[in-house]
């Protein structure tokens, strides 16, 4: 995903070029800095997206084209600068303001902390014009899908292909694959419309999401890549995931580990991804999510999809842009969103089989045991399990985590394990004071 940056004054190319320079991972094929008398503006691009950035005119930079696309976007208008964000958060944006009260923004936190500790997240579906944040519109309230149950799931099946069909670009797609119900509707809806589909699936040697996903490539006919990985090499590798992801968050950082490992190996294939996030916050399917009275499921359905931008849809971001990949995320397109909320939940829990909506709209189109798999978390399917939260147990000790576990801020640690990311966090980006920026896995267990 391309990187956006800039400065509400002019003469500063030089301050944006080193917020740039922070950005290079997520655009290796190029940069390009506009300066105003009032403004300086950059981005940096990845290869499949050179040639459509390089078009853009000078008025705008934007890290993906409005429009169906999930995208942040600034662009100068009579009023000065306008930051704006897509309805859901996909593609992410912060800004702030330096000592004497100058703009400025970024795609990332990172290259912010060198002129301000004053960092604030725009919001989805929000836009900053003349330094205020404002809502576009209030979140719609969706009418019940109306129809038979046959043309519901017809409808959804066609709607989810025009979704992944509009983000092709090429013959060739990659999709990560755990071999869970979600990323297997995304690779077989893709399939039919490329002449060549990668696939890639991570795992501990014992994972149960390999063999699944190792079943659902064949049945696609797709070329699969495996990343077979150990505790050892996650945890060797977590400094630098923590820094990427800008979060010390306990659950994102560990489905992190893992989605940060299958990212660099996709990046030597193709220059765009599929993800399958958003499926289980759209078709309810986490388990507690059974517990609630069907009469308040849809509130929650809809609370759940509309805090992923600084959580889920924040992990497949970094990981994907920490190797210079374009991540695209269908769920979240927003005819789909719109749709799949007005779906009554009656058919999205049935006699306690989640997302059992979905999976009749790809009947045909997978193997009957991904189409049937239960839920299994990222970190769950890919082996990690507890086992990161053990080896925490073993390293922080008690004496440590109640010392350390209230923050500057006055955020609670939850547990060990976050204490460890915490640590990792705080020497890659500084003892921040101010973390409002930063998302909160909801539910997450405490120690």
């Amino acid at each position: 995903m391309a990187g956006i940056a800039g400065i509400a004054r002019g003469g500063a190319s030089e301050a944006v070029g080193q917020m740039l320079e922070c950005l290079r991972h997520r655009g290796p094929a190029g940069q390009r800095i506009v300066e105003y008398d009032n403004m300086t503006l950059g981005i940096v691009w990845p290869a499949c997206q050179a040639a459509a950035e390089q078009r853009l005119l000078q008025e705008r930079i934007a890290s993906d084209r409005p429009g169906r696309a999930h995208y942040a976007q600034a662009r100068i208008e009579a009023a000065g600068l306008i930051l704006e964000r897509d309805s859901l958060g996909v593609v992410p944006v912060y800004y702030g303001f330096t000592g004497d009260g100058t703009l400025c923004f970024s795609s990332e936190v990172k290259p912010l902390l060198d002129l301000t500790r004053d960092v604030r997240e725009l919001l989805p579906n929000h836009y900053l014009r003349n330094g205020v944040s404002t809502s576009h519109c209030e979140v719609p309230h969706h009418q019940a899908a109306e129809g038979s149950l046959s043309l519901i799931v017809t409808t959804l099946r066609d709607m989810l292909s025009d979704a992944v069909t509009c983000r092709l670009h090429d013959t060739v797609a990659g999709c990560w694959f755990s071999g869970g119900l979600d990323s297997g509707v995304i690779a077989a809806l893709a399939r039919p419309h490329v002449a060549e589909l990668h696939t890639f699936s991570v795992g501990l040697k014992d994972s149960s999401d390999l063999p699944y996903a190792r079943e659902g490539a064949a049945f696609l006919n797709a070329r699969h890549h495996e990343v077979t990985t150990t505790v050892e090499e996650l945890l060797g590798i977590m400094p630098e995931v923590v820094t990427a992801l800008e979060s010390f968050d306990a659950l994102l950082v560990r489905s992190s580990l893992t989605n940060y490992l299958v990212a660099k190996v996709a990046a030597d294939y193709v220059p765009a991804v599929f993800s399958g996030e958003a499926g289980d916050e759209l078709f309810a399917g986490y388990d507690y999510l059974k517990e609630i009275p069907k009469g308040k499921l849809a509130k929650e359905l809809d609370a759940i999809v509309h805090s992923l931008h600084n959580t889920a849809f924040q992990r497949v971001d970094r990981c994907a842009a920490a190797h210079g990949l374009v991540v695209h995320v269908p769920f979240a397109d927003a005819a789909v969103v719109d749709y799949a909320l007005r779906i009554p939940v009656r058919y999205k829990i049935v006699r306690r089989v989640e997302k059992w909506i979905l999976r009749q709209a790809m009947e045909g189109l997978l193997p009957r045991r991904i189409l049937e798999r239960p839920k299994a978390k990222f970190w769950e399917g890919t082996g990690l399990g507890a086992q990161i939260a053990a080896h925490a147990d073993n390293t922080v000790s008690n004496a440590a985590f109640l010392a350390e576990r209230t923050l500057p801020n006055g955020w609670i640690l939850n547990t060990k394990e976050e204490v460890l990311y915490y640590r990792a966090f705080r020497d890659r980006l500084g003892d921040l004071g101010d973390l409002s920026w930063m998302g909160r896995t909801k539910g997450a267990p405490i120690q």
